[in-house]
């Protein structure tokens, strides 16, 4: 299960995905994003997926590390199916002590699973196309406004690149944590919620030392190079500038938007 965590990779390529600004792609996955909760219809949702394969081809990137993405949020999908199924009006059509299955609960828990998985994959396509420096980099320019009213928002990006970041290594130290805990004889895969908790103790406490220990590494890393935050004298090592592509990607999804908003009226065979 750790292993499936994909949360922060980057994945290095040349595509068009890789090219495009990052301050462009962040826009881009909100309107995407707002594009997805407007959409209702079969018609659209099935148009949005399209969409998104599409996504996943232009990013060149295995479609098995977007699978592999999907699993960790495999109960967390199912939960949020089973209440849409059991607590959604509509036409009974069957009935059991206090939980009831309509038409239309059946209609909201397929629509809620490809919604959860179309926002899943639509991000990790931004995150496996663009790597942490870029993403954050590209987050503080578009937050940049807010510094006049003294929002720290280059302390935030710098804290969300530090997360990013260091993902992966905590994902990497669990697993090895995991693998000597097991040599050691712990079993994690014991029956009840009482031993699997006990199993998980020996983890968690070495975890956490391991990422304190980092984190002091780190500020004294920091410490030592003479960081100083958010310094209106320091030059920028990348340079954002948005070109032909990036407008055109940016037409491209608002039309994407209009469409699946214009589908949901959209009648076949009288549905």
């Amino acid at each position: 299960m750790i292993k499936d965590i994909t949360l922060g990779q980057y994945f290095p390529g040349s595509s068009v995905l890789h090219r495009l600004d990052p301050r462009m792609k962040i826009v881009l996955l909100i309107i995407y994003i707002t594009a997805l909760f407007l959409t209702h219809s079969a018609l659209s949702y099935f148009f949005m997926a399209l969409v998104t394969l599409s996504l996943i081809l232009l990013s060149r990137v295995p479609f098995k590390l977007y699978i592999k993405g999907l699993k960790p949020l495999f109960v967390i999908i199912l939960f949020t199916a089973v209440l849409n199924m059991f607590y959604s009006s509509g036409n009974l059509i069957c009935e059991w002590w206090i939980f009831r299955i309509t038409d239309e609960g059946i209609a909201n828990a397929l629509r809620m699973i490809l919604r959860i998985m179309l926002l899943v994959i639509s991000s990790s396509v931004l995150t496996y196309t663009t790597s942490p420096l870029m993403l954050t980099g590209g987050l503080e320019r578009l937050l940049s406004p807010l510094k006049v009213i003294k929002v720290p928002v280059h302390e935030f990006s710098m804290m969300m690149t530090i997360a990013l970041r260091f993902i992966p290594t905590l994902m990497e130290e669990t697993d090895k944590i995991m693998s000597a805990q097991k040599a050691r004889g712990v079993d994690f895969e014991e029956k009840g919620i009482v031993k699997k908790a006990k199993a998980v103790i020996p983890v968690i406490i070495p975890l956490f030392v391991s990422s304190f220990r980092r984190a002091d590494e780190l500020a004294v890393a920091m410490q030592c190079r003479c960081y100083s935050g958010d310094n209106k004298n320091r030059t920028r090592l990348i340079q954002y500038n948005l070109s032909a592509k990036d407008y055109i990607s940016l037409v491209v999804v608002c039309c994407i938007t209009v469409g699946s908003i214009l589908l949901n009226y959209v009648l076949i065979f009288g549905f």
